[in-house]
């Protein structure tokens, strides 16, 4: 078995996400047959960094020893039962740790199979509980400019990053749109801090005039992950926290990309001491290792749906694998990684040593910015540094940059021309150096004319 014949049997039968396949007629599928710490290896033997964290899931490494522990001990009891009128150790031990964890006040966890799908609950379970109260005025939600939540066609419409949602638009709920804080924009010499802050004053308006029929405003904390790896201050968390309050809705916070420690705390909310009404989360919460997503929301939402039957007001989204037992075990071993070995004090010395290795990032006469926020680096690439003129997107400088990290054993999978650093929690330091090495080259290699 080799990489050539398993790419050829792929491209026979299989369609792959976020691709168009056309291309793999240059560039060859790559098969994978072990992954061990942050490398994969395929089956010719190359070996290749994970700066990706496999899509941002992987947070401990592949092939973790806990994990796998902990996975082979469930699989010999419970694989999988029905959720409904059923429960098992491992869901409520899980969604315990999960009340634990996240912001006071999340005291309930339901659970779905994917980010979607978890954007879907909050979304039907925010506009849903405004019904049971009789305000069935309230049918909007408020999105911000260049955010992503999903594929499924309501956080497909909550989100507003134009190439994945254009072409759907006939299909779409409409939604309000707010100009996003994202500090790319900010005035030179301006600080993250006052730009969001002043960029604030524009979902204020917006909430000011349309509060009275918004279910919710939908947000990423901190990073809009698929949107270029844009960034903003903790701030504009806090003011939005106040305004929902002010104008009675409800503030969803989507941390499916930037939970579990990406962003230097456990979850992005903290840096803000704030609770929403709901928090999404998905990825990293298995570790890597299985489809898993929970809504946490608060008592007084769970409370509007606590009613005789016959009342009507039972939420009755489900999925058919809502809790599954793996997937519940694998969540429980990657908290406990988390609680046992100091993880978020170890990822804030990772970070240092990250922005470290990339410094000279700032200098790249075709890099407009490179921006951090824990354990998430991200360097635009852009044609001209002073006017910030990007590429023409038809070139795909950053597919460049693809190419020769892989040439070079280093995954690296950018947005557009954004490239970004993403990497597994236990990557050393010399591997950190090795992948801005190969950064650094690629980029060289990619913007030659």
């Amino acid at each position: 078995m080799n990489n050539h014949e398993l790419s050829q049997r792929d491209l026979a039968v299989l369609w792959h996400p976020c691709t168009q396949m056309k291309d793999h007629e240059n560039y060859p599928i790559i098969p994978i047959k072990k992954g061990q710490g942050v490398w994969l290896e395929d089956f010719d033997g190359n070996r290749y960094l994970d700066a990706i964290s496999s899509w941002w899931v992987n947070l401990f490494g592949h092939a973790n020893p806990a994990i796998n522990a902990a996975l082979k001990n469930q699989l010999d009891t419970l694989e999988q039962v029905i959720f409904a009128g059923f429960t098992h150790e491992s869901a409520i031990k899980l969604a315990e740790k999960l009340v634990e964890i996240t912001p006071p006040g999340l005291n309930r966890c339901f659970y779905a199979d994917n980010g979607s799908a978890a954007v879907e609950v909050a979304l039907k379970m925010s506009f849903h509980y405004w019904r049971n109260l009789g305000q069935t005025q309230k049918t909007k939600f408020i999105t911000l400019e260049n955010s992503y939540h999903g594929e499924t066609l309501g956080a497909l419409a909550v989100g507003n990053v134009a190439l994945y949602k254009d072409i759907y638009a006939p299909l779409l709920m409409d939604v309000i749109t707010v100009p996003s804080p994202d500090c790319y924009h900010s005035e030179p010499g301006e600080s993250w801090a006052d730009y969001s802050t002043r960029r604030f004053a524009l979902m204020e308006q917006t909430l000011a005039q349309h509060a009275d029929s918004v279910c919710a405003v939908i947000i990423e904390p901190l990073v809009q992950c698929a949107g270029n790896m844009r960034m903003y201050d903790a701030v504009y968390l806090k003011l939005l926290r106040e305004a929902c309050d002010k104008y009675a809705l409800h503030l969803i916070a989507d941390e499916i990309a930037v939970g579990f420690g990406r962003t230097g705390t456990l979850f992005a909310c903290e840096q803000a001491a704030v609770t929403p009404d709901f928090m999404c989360l998905s990825k990293g919460l298995t570790g890597g290792y299985l489809a898993l997503s929970a809504v946490l929301t608060t008592d007084n939402i769970y409370q509007a749906f606590y009613d005789d039957y016959t009342k009507l007001t039972a939420f009755l989204h489900s999925h058919s694998y809502t809790g599954n037992a793996l997937a519940c075990r694998a969540g429980l071993a990657t908290i406990n990684i988390f609680q046992q070995q100091k993880i978020i004090e170890k990822n804030r010395q990772l970070a240092k040593t990250m922005g470290g290795v990339a410094a000279r990032f700032h200098e790249h006469p075709h890099v407009a910015e490179v921006r951090q926020t824990g354990m998430i680096l991200a360097i635009e690439l852009v044609k001209n540094k002073q006017t910030r003129e990007p590429y023409p997107w038809q070139e795909r400088r950053g597919l460049k940059v693809y190419r020769y990290a892989l040439s070079k054993g280093v995954l690296l999978r950018p947005l557009g021309d954004v490239i970004y650093f993403m990497p597994p929690y236990v990557i050393s330091e010399a591997e950190l150096e090795l992948l801005a090495a190969v950064a650094w080259q690629g980029i060289q290699h990619a913007v030659r004319d």
